[in-house]
């Protein structure tokens, strides 16, 4: 149960981070990316777990001074 989040869909997901929705589908398949469930036949995202995922993509892979 989302707890009262924000759901979101591929779509938003690929706006938000620029990356195409079948990157997202094929990332998905494989386990990879944010986390995502079907709601219906729809995946979907709570939209706090893409932040979370965002953030920790720039912890891991962030270059140069800091």
């Amino acid at each position: 149960m989302t707890g009262g989040k924000r759901v979101i869909t591929v779509e938003d997901v690929a706006a938000m981070t620029r990356l195409a929705e079948s990157t997202l589908y094929d990332w998905r398949a494989k386990g990879k990316g944010p986390r995502s469930f079907k709601l219906g036949r729809r995946v979907v995202y709570v939209e706090q777990d893409v932040l979370d995922w965002i953030e920790q993509q720039q912890a891991n892979t962030t270059r140069g001074d800091q």
